[in-house]
Formats: C-alpha cells, sequence, structure tokens
C-alpha cells in the first residue's frame, strides 16, 4: 500500500495490500491515510491521537514479523479504536477482542468462534508494493466461504464443496494457485472448481474483499461517534467476549476431553427444554436495564426500537417472530418485549452471553447440561468412524426435527434460543450430532 492524503483529525488509517487496494479504500474513505501491510513495527512507527481508528486489513507473517499482540494493546491504551477484518486483522481481533480490538465480518466470526484457526487460512503469495499487490494464490478462507455459498445457492454441491477445501487445506499456503488446486482435486469435481474460481475472480465470493469493504463503510459511517458507541457497536464487535469466555472457564473433565462453560449453555441452548425461558428472563432484565437508562418504560423502549407507535399492534413482519399461541394469548406489550429479545442481533449490541451463563449456572439445569457435553462426546467417541457427521447446513436442517412443534417455525425456535441462524445452529450442532442420532434412535425402538 502507499502513502495516502493526510486528513484532519480524527484521523483513519488502513494497513491493506492484496485484499483491497488504495484505489479501493480511498473510494468509501477518500480521506484515509493507507499503508501497506502492517508488519512489526509498523503501528509504533505512526503518529496516533486519542480516537483516531487503525483498520488492520492486511499483514505480514512470514516474508517480515508479523505485528505483535503488544502493538496492538498499547494502541487501545493510548484511546485509538483498532478494527480488524478480513486477512491478518481478523485474526488479531478475534485473539484480541476481550481487549478491546474489534472484529468486523464473515472471517472474523471464523476465527472468533473457531470454526477456523490457522494463519494459513488468510495467507496469500502476492506481488511487490509497485504492482499493486496482485495476489498469487487463493485465501482458503475465500475458498470455504465459496463452496458455501455455492452449497446454498445450488451451484456446488455440499460434498464436492467439503472435498474441494479438504483438498486446498492439505496444500501449503504458498501452492494454492487454481492451476494446483485443480490438480490435487477430484476429476469430477473440477467443473465445481471452475464456478469457484469465476465467483471468487468476480468479488462476488471473496469474502476477503467483501469483508474489508464492509468494515471500512462500518467505520467510515461511525466516525466522529463517541468512544463508548464504538465499543459497543454490533458491526464491528462481532462476538465480543466470545474467547475470554471460552478460554477462562476451559476445564479438562475427564482424560483428553475439555470442556467449557459455553459448552454447556449449547447443551442447554439445543436440548433443553427450560433453555428459552431462562434465555428470555436475562435478555428482558438487560433490555429494562437499557430502557431505565433511557427514562423509559419497557414497553415505550421496545416500541421506539422497533418502530411500532402506540397503540399499534405488531406488523406482520415483527408479527413472524412469534408463535401462534404467543400472537393468540399475549397482550401487545408483551409480545414487544419477546420480538425485541428474538431480534437481539439486529437491535442491540450488548453480547448476552455472559448474562445468560451466570443464569445457567445458579439454575438446577447446570450439571444435567455439563452431562450432556459429556455424553455428546461420548457418544461422538463410540461411533468415530461410522457416523459420518454432515457439515453445519445439514446439521441443523437435520436437528431442527428436534424442535419441530405446531404452531411456531424454525426462525422462531432458533431465536428462542439465541441462534442468529442456521449456520451458527450448524457449527453447534455437529459436537452433539452423534448423541442427538443416537437419541433418536432409541426414541424410534
Amino acid at each position: 500500500m502507499s502513502e495516502g492524503v493526510l486528513m484532519s483529525s480524527p484521523n483513519v488509517v488502513v494497513y491493506t495490500g492484496p485484499t483491497i487496494s488504495r484505489d479501493e479504500v480511498l473510494s468509501v474513505m477518500p480521506q484515509a491515510r493507507v499503508r501497506p501491510p502492517v508488519a512489526r513495527g509498523d503501528l509504533l512507527a505512526e503518529t496516533w491521537s486519542p480516537d483516531d481508528t487503525a483498520v488492520i486489513i492486511d499483514g505480514y507473517y512470514r516474508e517480515r514479523l508479523s505485528v505483535g499482540h503488544k502493538e496492538i494493546l498499547w494502541l487501545l491504551d493510548e484511546g485509538v479504536h483498532v478494527i480488524g477484518a478480513a486477512s491478518m486483522g481478523a485474526l488479531r481481533a478475534a485473539e484480541l477482542s476481550p481487549y478491546g480490538m474489534s472484529g468486523a465480518g464473515t472471517v472474523f466470526d471464523m476465527y472468533a468462534t473457531g470454526e477456523v484457526d490457522g494463519d494459513d487460512e488468510v495467507a496469500v503469495v502476492h506481488g511487490p508494493a509497485e504492482r499493486g499487490y496482485p495476489a498469487g494464490t487463493v485465501a482458503l478462507v475465500n475458498i470455504r466461504y465459496g463452496c458455501r455459498e455455492g452449497a446454498r445457492t445450488g451451484l456446488i454441491p455440499a460434498v464436492a464443496g467439503e472435498r474441494i477445501v479438504r483438498a486446498a487445506k492439505a496444500l501449503p499456503f504458498m501452492r494454492r494457485t487454481w492451476r494446483e488446486l485443480d490438480a490435487a482435486a477430484d476429476s469430477g469435481d473440477r467443473g465445481h472448481l471452475g464456478t469457484l474460481e469465476r465467483r471468487i475472480g468476480t468479488g462476488e465470493w471473496d469474502v476477503k474483499r467483501l469483508d474489508a469493504m464492509a468494515a471500512l463503510r462500518a467505520v467510515g459511517e461511525r466516525r466522529g461517534e463517541r468512544s463508548a458507541d464504538w465499543a459497543a457497536d454490533t458491526a464491528l464487535t462481532g462476538i465480543t467476549h466470545y474467547e475470554a469466555l471460552k478460554w477462562r472457564s476451559r476445564r479438562e473433565y475427564a482424560p483428553g476431553r475439555w470442556m467449557t462453560d459455553l459448552d454447556v449453555v449449547n447443551a442447554g441452548r439445543l436440548f433443553g427444554d427450560d433453555y428459552p425461558r431462562l434465555h428470555e428472563e436475562a435478555l428482558i432484565g438487560l433490555l429494562t436495564d437499557f430502557a431505565a437508562a433511557q427514562g423509559l418504560g419497557l414497553e415505550a423502549y421496545a416500541r421506539a426500537g422497533l418502530g411500532v407507535a402506540e397503540p399499534a399492534a405488531l406488523p406482520p413482519a415483527l408479527a413472524s417472530w412469534l408463535t401462534e399461541t404467543e400472537l393468540a394469548a399475549l397482550p401487545v406489550a408483551e409480545q414487544l418485549r419477546l420480538v425485541m429479545v428474538r431480534v437481539w442481533p439486529i437491535w442491540q449490541s450488548e453480547d448476552w452471553r455472559p448474562v445468560v451463563l451466570e443464569r445457567v449456572r445458579e439454575s438446577v439445569h447446570w450439571h444435567e447440561w455439563a452431562d450432556i457435553v459429556a455424553r455428546a462426546d461420548e457418544a461422538a467417541e463410540r461411533t468415530r468412524g461410522r457416523l459420518a457427521v454432515p457439515p453445519p447446513e445439514i446439521c441443523a436442517k437435520i436437528f431442527l426435527r428436534h424442535w419441530h412443534r405446531k404452531g411456531t417455525s424454525a426462525e422462531v425456535e432458533l431465536a428462542r434460543r439465541g441462534f442468529t441462524g442456521m449456520q451458527e445452529l450448524g457449527h453447534t450442532v455437529r459436537r452433539f450430532f452423534a448423541l442427538y442420532v443416537q437419541n433418536a434412535r432409541a426414541a424410534e425402538r
């Protein structure tokens, strides 16, 4: 990346290279300072002031030392907003989100949730700065995302996508060219590989570029806001403190088997009949606090947040978040509260996990749901090599049968348990899939 234009305070400095070009950055933020991919010492060499923003997209990790965690922590301590997305930025944001770094986009979510964990997932070989850092290889996260989108749109069968991802993962990142991928792929998958190459090439399935541009747009829209607003913004923070909650509670509950408190919560989300009540109570408690901070009652706060004028009833788009029984039996004020809980990721920025976790820890279900995690691990071990765990999309569709009942919908049942969609459900189910199959077979006998 080359030098950009000095802008009036607060400054925005963007570190990028092969993911998006200098011109693309300036098309979104004309006054940004554009810098090359970040390496060790680059952040310390810049002049910063409180309320400046550093946007880390690309960074070195092989040719030069990677940007250090302590450098980013130093910036945060100086009052600089540090945001990561798409590539090295997404990786560092997932590692440092408990300490104030913000993450944006799908690649950040992949790292933050543990779906991916290797540096090589985002790594590419690229050319020199004077040629605009042309990428010579394809990033593994782009291949994963493209195969996922291919399965969703019917352009690439899910099983073919899984084979392509495995073949790409087996190659060192510096050899992940389309030619090498074509040679490594099954002969029957080469047509699908061509679809993947075309769609990533057009940018439609280039998730790194999509994330980078979305992060820049979000920064541009929020320039000038107070620090507290930045820290709480859902679009940039992603899964707040997820990694801290996970690692601080990680324990070996049996030789070679590990469990976190969030695993116990997930067991409740999937199998606990009483979990939706606990989830609802915890989130309504948070909403009540938000309303009080604005001097409002909960109904007035919900109407303002959802854009429903008093005394109007819920419009159909909001009513779709309720079951038939809830629509028929509950007063409008209670319906509004439930909708606010179920559209939480859209309307709220507060991470509900810490509050729900405390409520689950104090409940009579804690040991019951911890036992479900242990039984799920035991079932997975017992069926290893005999039961294939489907990809997340299929896991989610199969597991939805567990919640099937009259008068509701998949969207409502997902929302009652805090799932933002089928993808998140599918990733959560995978650890418990063998147990689910075991229970379903036992119920059929």
